[in-house]
């Protein structure tokens, strides 16, 4: 079986990894993080574009009519350079949902706006610390209306539009919500890192449309934070490269002792393992990709693989590339705290690293006792 991508697909994503060179440097990054806006709207309205936002969107609705295939090498340029757009709400999550369960009235009003980079999306899932399960959802929607609060919703503080799981007459729901509508209230949240914001939410009898059948919110919410998973963690693998970049660099040009720092062995052990755990997570995203492409199977298993192993190869890189770089490391005048805050932040954005962990080992009981069967 060849995972690996065509020709086609690696030109095109040369083509991303070249327009986010030229306009998605540290010095805009840093812009974001240090000051006042909550992303790049220059870069985010840029990247709608070139197509990326509507990459896999179809053409009918505003987007560009590309597989997801392509918006995973998309999403690891983004995590590349961490760009600080709210792709990730607004496509990985709230499009998905609208594709897979929305109305074509839901689609037609949404969809272009979201393909444009007119509106911005997120999905309100969580409403306290911990792993979220479905006894523990109290957002009650009930006669069009929703009430109920969300906490840490992805970019929630800028978002148009929310995909919310709440508990219908016929058990979890999930419900489309216009946020600039009022009994809607937001509140911004602090984050390790501030160029991916998170908000509270707050419901008081806000309008509200069903998004799918009633009962289904569960399921679909696990289907979506399935490919979710695999777009993101394409974006760590994507962090974790270029951490892994910048400290075989420094480890190359530093001196010490009259040589170059890369030939101690302390550096050259580190740098060998912050590759394999890179290389790792890039044949789990390979692998996940593929049953993505093709609604395989072996989707849920792989999204799981493939976010538990991003996530500790995007960890794992972030937090060695400062061990690389020494007493420099730490300082704010160096770059490498921006991939730790955003492997930090990754890593908590659809559920721990703890919480897939227990999903993988979860699914891979129930394969086993399938098959046994």
């Amino acid at each position: 079986m060849n995972l690996d991508f065509s020709d086609e697909q690696k030109q095109l994503q040369d083509q991303v990894r070249r327009y986010l060179a030229e306009h998605c440097t540290a010095k805009e990054v840093r812009a974001i993080l240090e000051g006042p806006e909550p992303y790049d709207r220059a870069l985010y309205k840029g990247l709608a574009e070139l197509g990326v936002l509507g990459a896999a969107i179809p053409e009918a609705y505003g987007g560009v009519g590309l597989s997801h295939l392509e918006l995973c090498l998309m999403a690891e340029e983004l995590g590349r350079v961490i760009a600080p757009v709210p792709v990730a709400s607004s496509i990985y999550l709230c499009a998905q949902f609208l594709l897979l369960a929305g109305s074509e009235a839901q689609k037609q009003a949404w969809l272009p706006k979201l393909a444009a980079g007119e509106a911005v999306g997120t999905f309100a899932l969580a409403e306290s610390a911990g792993r979220v399960r479905r006894e523990g959802i109290r957002a009650r929607f009930e006669n069009g209306r929703l009430s109920g609060v969300k906490t840490a919703a992805p970019d929630g503080d800028v978002a148009d539009v929310a995909v919310v799981l709440a508990r219908g007459a016929g058990g979890p729901q999930l419900v489309l919500v216009d946020l600039t509508g009022p009994g809607v209230s937001r509140q911004t949240q602090a984050s390790i890192d501030p160029t991916r914001s998170y908000a509270k939410l707050s419901f008081e009898n806000a309008a509200a449309e069903p998004l799918g059948a009633a009962g289904d919110g569960w399921a679909l919410a696990e289907r979506v934070m399935d490919r979710a998973a695999i777009l993101m963690a394409f974006e760590q693998v994507g962090g974790a490269d270029r951490a892994l970049e910048m400290a075989r660099d420094y480890a190359l040009e530093r001196m010490a002792f009259g040589r170059q720092i890369g030939s101690f062995q302390a550096i050259k052990h580190m740098l060998a393992d912050m590759y394999v755990s890179a290389t790792l997570a890039r044949s789990n995203c390979y692998y996940a990709a593929w049953a993505l492409s093709t609604e395989a199977a072996e989707l849920p298993v792989s999204a799981a693989t493939a976010r538990v192993s991003a996530t500790q190869a995007f960890q794992h890189c972030a937090k060695n590339n400062i061990q690389a770089h020494g007493g420099m490391g730490f300082t704010w005048a160096f770059d490498c705290h921006l991939y730790y805050r955003r492997a930090n932040a990754l890593a908590l954005a659809l559920g721990s690293l703890s919480t897939w962990e227990s999903l993988l080992i979860e699914r891979m009981r129930s394969g086993n006792v399938e098959e046994a069967a």
